[in-house]
């Protein structure tokens, strides 16, 4: 967290009042949530304009007037939020920048995010997979075929698919009918392709909400998402299913909890369009 919706919902806020705005100051607090470790952000960045406010991945690509780019990436606790000059100064901001009468502050308490400085060279995303919104289902068959490992891991290897995360891997996991322990490449193309249009659908409604806010999220404006209540299996462990009222279950695959029911996702894998289980549900 925060994972595909709640970036671009962040960048969807912040692109309207950065593009075509110059950085008239920059404010490091912590250079250590800077890479490369002794770049002048500062100086690279001041009087600068802002010439596009893009996603790729989990992570929020700005480009400056020079063609230069960097990126942010806010990890577990991060957030990028615009802010009046006067505003309070939280508690772990480590990098403001002043722009035409705002400020563009970045708050991390766990310092699992940061600032990466590309330049004009570096790619963006070179060890990215696809992005999961325009994956072809025999793009994600073939992908899959090559891995032994359990299709819940393999969903959150960004190098396979770019801005899945715990969250959208469980929620899209459930649409599918498909077990978070079935091994990737023995999932057949009826499977594939159901999974690949429930990672779909799972990220459009969670964007038309606003993401997910479950502790630290928040856009640009400061504004929660809203997706959380709707969240068939994540986070709900011993709540009923939506679906066929099976309490949902919890289980730790790479450390990482994931969450399913066991009745409408069965360990055999064999898939049960959820139609045909009595219907999708409420919310």
């Amino acid at each position: 967290m925060p994972e595909l919706p709640e970036v671009q919902m962040v960048v969807t806020t912040l692109r309207p009042a950065l593009l075509g705005k110059a950085i008239r100051r920059v404010n490091v607090a912590r250079s250590d949530v800077i890479r490369p470790l002794g770049i002048d952000l500062a100086g690279l960045l001041q009087g600068q304009r802002v010439t596009e406010v893009a996603r790729r991945g989990k992570k929020i690509v700005l480009t400056i007037g020079d063609r230069q780019r960097f990126y942010f990436h806010l990890g577990m606790t991060g957030r990028l939020t615009i802010e009046s000059p006067g505003a309070d100064v939280q508690k772990h901001t480590h990098v403001s920048m002043d722009v035409d009468g705002f400020q563009v502050r970045f708050q991390d308490p766990r310092r699992f995010g940061g600032i990466w400085w590309l330049g004009t060279d570096m790619p963006v995303d070179s060890e990215l997979g696809p992005e999961p919104l325009s994956l072809r289902p025999k793009q994600l068959a073939a992908m899959l075929a090559r891995t032994r490992r359990v299709i819940k891991s393999a969903l959150l290897d960004q190098s396979m698919i770019a801005g899945l995360g715990n969250i959208y891997a469980d929620e899209a996991l459930f649409a599918a009918g498909i077990h978070p322990l079935t091994p990737a490449n023995e999932l057949n193309l009826k499977q594939v392709s159901a999974l690949n249009r429930a990672i779909k659908t799972t990220l459009r409604r969670a964007l038309r909400h606003r993401g997910s806010t479950l502790r630290d999220y928040r856009d640009a404006e400061g504004n929660p998402g809203d997706f959380q209540r709707l969240h068939r299996v994540y986070d709900r462990k011993g709540q009923p299913c939506r679906v066929c009222r099976t309490p949902i279950e919890r289980i730790v695959i790479g450390g990482r909890s994931s969450h399913f029911c066991p009745a409408c996702q069965r360990k055999s894998g064999a898939h049960i369009p959820l139609a045909r289980r009595g219907g999708r549900g409420k919310g």
